[in-house]
């Protein structure tokens, strides 16, 4: 988490947890307070781009 940050504004992200798998990271989110955008993670992978550019 430490080398993550938002890609709009470089700020710290928040992680929410939804499902894990020992120590790694199956489903949730990240979310930047400064651009109140929701970042998700499926799968064990971060989607880190910004929200007018994903599927």
């Amino acid at each position: 988490m430490e080398v993550l940050c938002c890609p709009m504004c470089k700020g710290d992200l928040t992680l929410t947890v939804k499902k894990r798998e020992k120590t790694e990271i199956l489903d949730g989110e990240l979310f930047c307070p400064r651009c109140a955008i929701h970042y998700p993670i499926e799968e064990g992978i971060p989607n880190l781009l910004p929200p007018d550019e994903r599927d």
